[in-house]
């Protein structure tokens, strides 16, 4: 694994409230005096960090520009969302992209055109949004979870073999906060066993793996363009993949079976299932004027996570999420890492976050362990199910799925939120004051 920066050393503070600068590149840091926020003092920052969206007359003109041509779905002459999907098939070195509603309609339609479906069983990691699981769920299939990497905070793929069974039928690998999986190990064991992968790089609009974008190594790569994502239409979603024949079963899975380019009263169909799972001309549109800032918003973000890694990797007990070393671009849809209470004064995460945000810094704590949610047991429980599965393969399931690294991962993880990384470098200074006013501090903080 590699990290962003080599370690720095950190500079001492000495006056309340001052910033010292080093030597020549060397980071800003912030004083650690002054009362916690919390317990009575000054906050560290009073002003929001950059807000999202982020917009001009360029999305006023495609939203404008579609309404007024009264063309506002994909089918018939519509052109916006087809532009779109051409657009960002090149940007990503696909050959083929199908737009969706979603980025959960877009994992649902890749496994519609693999054909994936009840008795089959999904291997995904525990570490991600809901609908990772939703969607294998929404085809009765059955989920497997590998536990996490907590150095990276995604899957280990290195106990992704044992998971794998005669039933398994797609691996479904979450490039979480925008960096990568490891797509060395998880090919490798897939090509062993021919099982198709999808890539949920629904966080990970142009990181990289060696080289190559993500969601362009597998079967299929599932994007979301929800609102906070850093590609941006509110909701909307796309799938990406050099399998023509692959490409046209997820259109039609995502078209009511129905085929790209087919004329509005044409009722042929394809496919043996489908749905509408169709993006608008509106998202269409709003998704080109976005583009056109994407990469300019990604190198401001890679170099704000680079620079406050340095400063982070200086307080005890703050250890920033690392990437492996195939990982050559990083996304940053989030800035993770993990949270040690020990070096803290014993100081609860909660209490930390609590502390963290009274001194203007946003921050949570992230997911909790998915596979252990409560309604995976009604769904194993229910009708279906203990029809479709025998009930040795239903009473192993927890047992099988057990993941105890993501546990403690889920209790010790901070996330800052994509936009964060957006401002000046000062901004990352006062996240490092913060942190350092409130590890100085800590036990006052535990105290109280």
């Amino acid at each position: 694994m590699s990290t962003p920066l080599p370690r720095r050393t950190f500079l001492k503070t000495v006056a309340a409230s001052a910033s010292l600068l080093g030597a020549a590149g060397a980071p800003t840091v912030f004083s650690a005096a002054g009362k916690p926020a919390l317990l009575g003092g000054q906050p560290v920052r009073n002003s929001p960090f950059p807000a999202w969206p982020v917009f001009d007359e360029r999305e006023e003109r495609a939203l404008t520009g579609t309404l007024r041509s009264g063309r506002w779905g994909r089918g018939g002459s519509g052109s916006q969302v087809g532009r779109f999907e051409a657009a960002f098939a090149e940007l990503m070195g696909a050959r083929h992209c199908v737009a969706t509603a979603n980025g959960t309609s877009a994992l649902f339609a890749s496994l519609g055109g693999l054909d994936v479906g009840p008795g089959d069983e999904v291997v995904l990691p525990p570490y991600t949004f809901v609908a990772t699981l939703n969607v294998i769920f929404l085809q009765y299939a059955l989920p497997i979870f590998v536990d996490t990497d907590p150095e990276t905070f995604q899957m280990d793929a290195r106990k992704l073999k044992a998971a794998i069974t005669d039933r398994t039928t797609a691996i479904i690998p979450v490039h979480l906060g925008g960096g990568a999986a490891d797509m060395d190990t998880i090919l490798a064991v897939a090509g062993e066993r021919r099982i198709p992968v999808i890539e949920d790089a629904c966080q990970a609009h142009l990181a990289e793996w060696r080289g190559r974008k993500v969601g362009t190594l597998g079967a299929t790569g599932c994007f979301s363009f929800q609102a906070s994502k850093n590609l941006n239409s509110g909701e909307g979603g796309a799938i990406l993949t050099n399998d023509l024949d692959l490409a046209k079963k997820c259109y039609a899975f995502h078209n009511n079976c129905r085929a790209r380019g087919t004329a509005g009263y044409d009722f042929t169909y394809l496919g043996s299932r489908g749905a509408n799972l169709r993006l608008t001309e509106f998202q269409g549109a709003l998704l080109q004027a976005q583009m056109t800032r994407l990469e300019e918003q990604s190198r401001t973000r890679e170099q704000n996570a680079a620079y406050l890694t340095g400063l982070l990797k200086e307080i005890p007990g703050i250890v920033p999420a690392k990437t492996y070393d195939g990982c050559t671009r990083h996304a940053y849809h989030l800035y993770m890492f993990r949270y040690r209470a020990e070096a803290f004064a014993g100081l609860p995460r909660a209490k930390f976050l609590q502390a963290l945000n009274a001194e203007g810094i946003p921050c949570s704590g992230g997911y909790t362990p998915l596979n252990e949610e409560p309604f995976i047991k009604t769904m194993l429980r229910s009708r279906a199910y203990q029809r479709l599965y025998p009930a040795e393969v239903l009473a192993s399931w927890e047992e099988r799925t057990a993941c105890p690294v993501n546990r403690r991962l889920c209790a010790e993880a901070v996330w800052h939120t994509q936009p964060m990384l957006l401002g000046p470098r000062a901004d990352m200074d006062h996240i490092a004051e913060a942190i350092g006013k409130i590890h100085r501090h800590a036990a006052e903080l535990a105290a109280a």
